[in-house]
């Protein structure tokens, strides 16, 4: 039985695919018994976004401004600028810098846990308070459809050309571990095109400025600040 190019190739990237997530997993959650929901636009302490948004990341290397996709991923980002908003990301380090064999991606926003009681709610982390488990799913959104697509991975070859945002060169997506509705904090920055991690990690953003900045960050290096312009 003969298997599709684009399907062996996926499963042959996938150890190297999942690094992404097993590495970044749950560090934004808060240290509650209980098992938390994924949150959606109508159940979140934040509002999904709705409108063209830039955020300005500062760096050791310097600035790097991105744009967000409001419309392929409104819960997601909604989610990130609320993050940004509450300085949850401001001294952050680059944890992960994976270039070799060939640029792959860099890894940002793994918050540091702190106690939290569950008769609070509340999470302190950098300086930041934020209300509640903040858990994704993941969202991806095809070219013909309003509504994203929530906590599935896309596998089918047809849905998959339809994928309305990619993994391209300077994108920005959330990390998770194996589970699709574990979407937190951590996010990565794509190095080149990566179209085996396409529908498999929510893409929510794009470099527009400081791609130079980018391609100088280390590991070690910190994210210093981010905010909303």
């Amino acid at each position: 039985m003969l298997i599709p190019y684009s399907i062996l190739f996926r499963s042959i990237i996938s150890p190297l695919a999942i690094c992404i997530g097993t590495f970044t997993a749950f560090n934004f959650l808060p240290v509650v018994t209980r098992q938390s929901v994924p949150i959606t636009c109508f159940s979140g302490s934040f509002r999904c976004l709705k409108e063209v948004t830039k955020v300005e990341l500062l760096t050791t290397k310097g600035k790097i401004i991105v744009t967000l996709f409001h419309d392929s991923a409104p819960l997601t980002t909604g989610s990130f600028i609320d993050l940004v908003k509450h300085g949850a990301y401001n001294g952050t380090p680059f944890l992960r810098v994976i270039r070799e064999l060939k640029p792959f991606v860099v890894h940002v926003g793994e918050i540091e846990s702190t106690t939290t009681t569950e008769v609070s709610g509340y999470h302190n982390v950098s300086k930041s308070i934020v209300k509640q488990p903040r858990i994704l799913p993941m969202e991806i959104t095809l070219e013909d459809k309003k509504e994203p697509l929530y906590g599935k991975s896309v596998i089918n070859i047809e849905n998959m050309s339809r994928i309305k945002s990619l993994h391209n060169r300077g994108t920005l997506a959330m990390s998770h571990s194996q589970d699709s509705n574990s979407v937190g904090s951590p996010f990565y920055i794509v190095l080149r095109p990566l179209p085996e991690l396409d529908g498999r990690y929510t893409v929510f953003g794009q470099v527009i400025e400081g791609m130079d900045i980018l391609d100088k960050i280390e590991e070690d290096d910190h994210l210093i600040q981010a905010r909303v312009l």
